[in-house]
Order: C-alpha cells, then sequence, then structure tokens
C-alpha cells in the first residue's frame, strides 16, 4: 500500500537511549539502596512521565521517595543527553533517507517531553527529517494509550490506517496497533510479549531488516 505517514518512536528506536537511562536507573538504585527490578524497568520502558511515576510507586511502594529518587535519576540523564550526542541506531539513517525518496512524511511520537526530545533530534543530527515532533507531554494519556499516534496523524491530516509505525517498546506497539496503524516493531532491550506478538504486526531485529521489508 502507499502510506501518508511514517511515524518513529524516538528512544530505544531512532537512538540509542534506553541502555543509558537503564544504567542510571541502577546506579540510582544503588545510592537509595532500594533493589533493581529488572522487570519494573521494561515496563516503563515506552511510557510517560506520569506512567513512570505510577507503575515505580506501584512496585517499590513506600520503599521509594519518588520525588527525591526521580529528580536525582533525571537529572543524572539529562547531564548526558542535554550535552552528548546520542549514538543513532543501525539501519536508521538508510531506512529514513530512503522514505524521504519516496515521498513519505515522517514524524515523531515520543513520550520524552517536547523540548528534550527537540534536542536529542538535533544533537544527533535527525530533525531535518521530521516535519512534526507529538511529544509526551503534549497528551493526556501516554502510550500504551493510542492517543499521541492519533495526534500524530490529526497533526498531518491524515488517516491514522495509512500510517505506518515503528516502535520498539511493547507499550508503544500496543499505542500504534491501537491506532489502527501498520506497525513494526524493532526489539531493543524489551522483547515481545505473548500478548504483543499476539497482535500479528511485525517484528524485526534491525532497521536494515525493515529496509530490506519495505523495498520488496
Amino acid at each position: 500500500m502507499t502510506y501518508n505517514a511514517a511515524i518513529f518512536d524516538m528512544d530505544g528506536l531512532l537512538l540509542d537511549t534506553e541502555r543509558v537511562c537503564m544504567d542510571i536507573f541502577k546506579q540510582t538504585c544503588l545510592d537509595f539502596n532500594l533493589p533493581y527490578l529488572e522487570q519494573t524497568y521494561l515496563n516503563i520502558i515506552g511510557r510517560n512521565e506520569s506512567g513512570v511515576e505510577d507503575l515505580l510507586r506501584l512496585s517499590y511502594g513506600e520503599t521509594m521517595d519518588y520525588p527525591v529518587f526521580r529528580k536525582q535519576w533525571k537529572q543524572a540523564y539529562l547531564n548526558i543527553v542535554e550535552n552528548e550526542a546520542i549514538p543513532v541506531n543501525d539501519g536508521v539513517i538508510a531506512l529514513l533517507n530512503w522514505l524521504q525518496t519516496q515521498n513519505i512524511p515522517m514524524v515523531v511520537a515520543t513520550s520524552t517531553n517536547r523540548q528534550l526530545a527537540l534536542k536529542k533530534l538535533a544533537m544527533a543530527g535527525l530533525s531535518d527529517y521530521f516535519s512534526v515532533v507529538t511529544a509526551g507531554d503534549e497528551v493526556t494519556n501516554g502510550k500504551p494509550d493510542p492517543e499521541i499516534y492519533l495526534l500524530a496523524a490529526k497533526r498531518l491530516n491524515v488517516n491514522p490506517s495509512t500510517c505506518i509505525a515503528f516502535e520498539d517498546s511493547n507499550n508503544g506497539v500496543k499505542a500504534a496497533v491501537s491506532a489502527g496503524m501498520e506497525t513494526f516493531q524493532i526489539i531493543d532491550l524489551v522483547q515481545p510479549s505473548e500478548e504483543v506478538k499476539a497482535l500479528g504486526h511485525g517484528i524485526y531485529t534491525s532497521m536494515n531488516e525493515v529496509l530490506t521489508k519495505l523495498k520488496q
């Protein structure tokens, strides 16, 4: 089919940020004498600020002083991503360049807040590829709710069913599929759950694999 837009998640999909964030989370847990709950961390990937807070409060309960923990974790993360260009994941540039040759508008739909998302994209040299950036602080309901994907399509004035979405996290995949978009999941830190596999979307190990598929 002909796509009217290609919509991309950012962290873990375009940029190799998830490992940076995970390592800082682990260190912050050590600093606060808290256990590193791996599954809890993997479950917050793809969620916006309020979704992250809800899940961490649920998992750690009163053992975590969330505001203080979050402040230290976030500041340590910002010290890196606001001052260093995060590496672009393998195959990203080739896919973006190919989509440009197909005259398909490209959009970012990220759970990150808008100001930081724009800075990350600029520092990585990706800004010029995207006509629209839709961010986590611009929606009421974060991923896995489809709101951010529906908003991205609305801003381009296109039907969500004519869009292709690229995601790495299970939460992001749920959001894109719920929005009615053809969805490609490129595995990063999180393996697709059985629930997500049942959605019937494409699952790939790299952007290069996706590009080969799209060219067929």
